[in-house]
């Protein structure tokens, strides 16, 4: 299956089919929220993130001819004081669910990956939701876990040697 799917830039013109995505997966993941952001939400997201003048983001889609997009994974550089180690983040990441488990997620965030190395940058971080289902995906792909001072977990990973924890070639 993981042949059958190619994997390219975003560009502005799959706005409507990027938001319709997410509204989808989303939705799939977190089927426990009772308002989740609608269509018009997310397709003037991704508008403003498109128009933006501040171009430190990129996004991959996933797609193959007979059903169009099926995942996408976005990234931006990442500069904060309270990570500094970290200087890449995986932003978002999705699949619809009747992809998953066959390896496309791995082969998304491996691009993402190749991206952040191309440009110099080694170490990414993650901020999700505790609760979404999926974090083991995070683990398997060699993420550890944020704790806050507590003890409590609250979604977030990190990879801090990209080079050394994927084996991609850039």
């Amino acid at each position: 299956m993981t042949n059958e799917f190619i994997i390219r830039e975003a560009v502005s013109t799959a706005i409507p089919a990027l938001a319709q995505l997410q509204v989808v997966t989303w939705a799939a993941t977190y089927p426990e929220v009772k308002d989740p952001p609608a269509f018009e939400i997310r397709a003037w997201q991704w508008e403003q993130q498109f128009n933006s003048m501040d171009k430190n983001w990129f996004c991959f889609v996933m797609e193959n001819e007979k059903t169009g997009l099926i995942g996408f994974a976005k990234g931006i550089t990442y500069d904060h004081n309270e990570l500094p180690q970290f200087k890449g983040e995986l932003n978002k990441i999705y699949i619809l669910k009747q992809y998953q488990q066959h390896g496309l997620g791995t082969r998304l965030l491996e691009t993402v990956v190749k991206r952040f190395l191309s440009i110099g940058i080694n170490s990414m971080v993650l901020f999700g939701e505790a609760q979404n289902p999926f974090l083991a995906f995070y683990e398997k792909t060699g993420g550890k876990k944020f704790y806050a001072k507590n003890g409590e977990f609250h979604g977030g990973y990190g990879w801090t040697d990209l080079k050394k924890t994927f084996s991609v070639n850039e």
